[in-house]
């Protein structure tokens, strides 16, 4: 989810899309459950064993599921602004929200905190650079000093034959995992026209500029790229 309107955004205002959402990050994201163990790693290196989690962009539940049963003593905050985002993500974890909160919203108005660790898994991709850096800000305010701050999301180069490499090997990924060709390609061309231009090098330098230490990457999937850094 994000903290921004974006036309590539409506689809998950759908009830019925929301329900299925699911269904795409596996076929899209190369790795992704590894992704979800990756982050539970990253996290373990610096929070106790009962630390409070935030989880920006939760709708859905997938990462909350993921971390929730990994770890059967952390806490959490999920954070997203699509109401039918998270009434999936609270069908989908059931007696695991014991231990969540779940806040319709952006995180300029989330809870405050403060949190052990934080993780923005397939979101930021959606914001343009003024308006990612204002959310990583908010999210870096909400840690702990030296809590971790997680982002796993595409990123293209921003023109030439890179990008139209990776833009064909995002869509040929999806194709490999049973996506239609066609819907594949229209996959493609709308993070494409759609999604802001920000390079994986300026990812960097936008999570730096939020306040973020020692930032690295942790993953990359041709088009994905996460990042580990430290408040």
């Amino acid at each position: 989810m994000t903290d921004s309107p974006s036309p590539i955004m409506e689809i998950f205002k759908d009830p019925a899309q929301a329900a299925r959402y699911s269904e795409g990050p596996i076929k899209f994201v190369p790795g992704f459950s590894d992704i979800h163990r990756m982050v539970g790693v990253l996290i373990n290196e610096r929070a106790s064993k009962n630390a409070r989690i935030l989880v920006h962009g939760a709708g859905g539940g997938l990462e909350l599921e993921a971390f929730a049963l990994a770890n059967p003593s952390w806490t959490f905050l999920g954070v997203d602004p699509a109401k039918p985002m998270l009434d999936a993500a609270g069908k989908r974890l059931g007696p695991l929200m014991e231990r969540i909160q779940l806040h319709h919203g952006y995180i300029y108005d989330a809870p405050e905190g403060p949190f052990n660790a934080a993780t923005s898994l397939l979101t930021l991709h959606f914001l343009d650079a003024d308006e990612y850096k204002k959310t990583v800000k908010e999210i870096v305010r909400r840690l702990n000093p030296g809590a971790p701050f997680i982002a796993v999301h595409s990123s293209f180069p921003e023109s030439g034959h890179d990008r139209e490499v990776c833009l064909s090997r995002y869509s040929a990924f999806a194709s490999a995992s049973g996506v239609d060709p066609e819907m594949a390609d229209r996959a493609r061309n709308a993070v494409s026209s759609e999604l802001p231009r920000i390079g994986p090098e300026q990812n960097v330098a936008l999570l730096q500029s939020a306040g973020l230490k020692n930032v690295e990457s942790f993953y990359s999937g041709f088009a994905w790229h996460g990042w580990v850094g430290y408040a």
